[in-house]
């Protein structure tokens, strides 16, 4: 991070009209972006899943053999803020959940943990309704519905096979579950693991593309009265 923004353009601020206080400060405002199509382009990235201990410059030190091309990884993925859109490792995972839901937990007689709290089957994130199709030769579709309480109640589970015309089979099978809160926090965090690297062939046109956009940003004066 300590070079990425010596490329960024310079910006004249003042904290009023006059001459006085002037100063020249990076433009962090300046924006660069990769095209939707280049991104979408599966022959220019691998997927890979962030392991625990995983950097953005770790990653970038191990497919660029540079530390600072770590904003190629981020700004690939979407990624604004590292701090919260990059997966959390496990024992800072449960931390989180443990903070988070501390109050939950103090609101139960007897007082629990956040964790132990949001660990309870009896707290439910989410009701589910799983539907499960089963072809003959072993190929399963599974989708998650979420529904409100009083549908979950009503759920029948059941377990239909119907033949086709081909003279295959598909079992349809109806289940249900719940999600607790550490699941569902669980969840978000192992979402946030897969992401796309951009192959090192298109690393540096993409550097010299980014350093192209940034330094042809203007310099713009900033006033506040």
């Amino acid at each position: 991070m300590a070079r990425f923004f010596n490329f960024y353009p310079k910006t004249v601020y003042t904290s009023d009209s006059f001459t006085n206080g002037v100063d020249t400060v990076t433009n962090i405002t300046a924006r660069f972006g990769f095209e939707k199509s280049f991104k979408e382009n599966s022959a220019v990235f691998y997927k890979y899943s962030i392991q625990d201990g995983d950097t953005p410059e770790i990653l970038a030190s191990k497919y660029y053999n540079d530390p600072e091309k770590h904003w190629m990884i981020l700004l690939y993925n979407d990624i604004i803020d590292p701090q919260f859109d990059w997966p959390m490792q496990y024992e800072t995972l449960i931390k989180f959940i443990d903070t988070k839901y501390t109050a939950n937990g103090a609101a139960n007689t007897p007082s629990q943990s956040g964790l132990t709290w949001a660990m309870s089957i009896n707290n439910v994130q989410a009701y589910n309704k799983i539907i499960t199709k089963t072809s003959s030769d072993g190929t399963k579709f599974v989708e998650t519905i979420q529904v409100d309480a009083n549908t979950y109640a009503n759920i029948q589970l059941s377990t239909t096979t119907y033949s086709l015309n081909d003279g295959s089979t598909i079992q349809y099978e109806v289940s249900k579950n719940t999600t607790t809160y550490f699941d569902y926090e669980y969840d978000l965090n192992e979402q946030k693991r897969v992401i796309n690297i951009m192959k090192k062939d298109f690393s540096k046109q993409a550097d010299d593309e980014f350093k192209r956009v940034i330094n042809g940003v203007k310099w713009v004066i900033t006033v506040f009265n």
